[in-house]
């Protein structure tokens, strides 16, 4: 790492575009702070793993974990629905705020059908632009060339490209630097810890800036694809938006500051501070869940024979943690007088709460539940 350069500017009339070095190659560690910060992450990882295999009932809580990937991912890029509003349907929410609802949407999906996808596709350039046409679909950026990467050049931050902040590589040298990333991400012949192999392929990502859109939200949620995909986690429950976004200057910063200064140490260090405490975090909402779980459960005795119904309701709320009547008496099939009285008797139990400022219908909230999650 001592010899790193991060790339070189080339000319190209009026302005200048950055072309990164590529990134395939034998790398060596020597900074000992990194080595320590990533044997703590390693450590934590591995303890928030172990979740995926003792709690029986995981894939309840990873819907959750998404969502909110999904609305801090697209809040960087000035979207402005928040976690509650993301679980609306589109009725009952606000005319000028459908816009970036779906957006958010449209990330679950994309990450979700990824995360599907690894099962037979690897992950690839192909796996990439896959995601970003499902990122794009019928929202701002759909005429950007979806599932593409771009054939023009673009550029991040000011008005125009002669006052950008940054300008990526030419257009013409997108393909043979995404054919390097991948290989990079699945060279196995000179060994480079995982960590540090997708906090460098994140960096090449940004960088190279593959699409005409989308490139930030694409670029954060390949993390947890590589994570999966390369089984440091089981399941998808570790995602760096929420970090990423509450330290949003040091992001950018950080990012610019390898292409600029060639430092990429400090990019490392950033990264694995993020992941340590992103780790941490997670390991406390999956022990505040296993709390709440076990206090829910003694409530729902007070039930009686409505017990089975409480339940076929809180499996949903644990995955969509804000309900309506219909879909109540959609899940449990009783009459509508008594889909008002287990609505009723949930929200005495302190287990539902009516939602306020929904636009359409009576909607009610795991209120104890989602809060886990902000």
């Amino acid at each position: 790492m001592k010899h790193f350069k991060s790339g070189y500017y080339v000319s190209q009339g009026s302005y200048k575009s950055f072309q990164p070095s590529n990134i395939n190659r034998q790398w060596q560690m020597d900074n000992m702070e990194i080595i320590s910060l990533l044997s703590q992450a390693d450590r934590l990882i591995g303890k928030l793993d172990m979740y995926s295999e003792y709690i029986p009932n995981i894939d309840l809580f990873i819907s959750m974990h998404v969502l909110k990937e999904a609305t801090q991912s697209s809040k960087i890029e000035g979207t402005k629905t928040n976690i509650e509003e993301a679980l609306y349907d589109i009725e009952d929410v606000d005319e000028e705020k459908r816009d970036d609802w779906n957006e958010v949407q449209n990330y679950i999906k994309a990450l979700q059908a990824a995360v599907n996808k690894l099962e037979v596709l690897p992950f690839s350039s192909r796996l990439i632009k896959e995601t970003h046409k499902i990122l794009l679909e019928g929202v701002r950026g759909k005429h950007k060339l979806p599932g593409e990467f771009r054939r023009s050049q673009n550029w991040i931050g000011g008005a125009s490209i002669k006052d950008a902040i940054f300008i990526p590589p030419v257009h013409t040298t997108v393909n043979d630097y995404m054919g390097d990333l991948e290989k990079f991400a699945h060279n196995e012949i000179d060994y480079f810890p995982d960590l540090l192999k997708i906090a460098l392929l994140h960096y090449q990502f940004e960088t190279i800036h593959p699409f005409l859109d989308g490139n930030g939200r694409v670029g954060r949620l390949m993390i947890a694809l590589f994570l999966v995909d390369k089984k440091i986690i089981k399941k998808p429950i570790l995602y760096l938006s929420d970090f990423f976004e509450r330290n949003r200057s040091l992001y950018y910063d950080n990012l610019m500051r390898v292409r600029e200064k060639s430092d990429i140490k400090q990019w490392f260090k950033f990264f694995l501070v993020g992941v340590i405490e992103t780790t941490e975090k997670s390991i406390q909402t999956f022990d505040g869940i296993l709390k709440l779980q076990k206090v829910v459960e003694e409530k729902m005795q007070d039930l009686g024979s409505r017990s089975t119904n409480g339940r076929l309701v809180l499996n949903y709320l644990y995955q969509h943690p804000i309900v309506g009547v219909q879909k109540v008496r959609e899940l449990t099939s009783l009459s509508l007088p008594s889909v008002y009285k287990l609505i009723e008797d949930l929200g005495r139990m302190e287990i539902l709460v009516k939602v306020t400022g929904a636009k359409r219908k009576k909607l009610y909230v795991f209120r104890e539940y989602l809060d886990l999650f902000k």
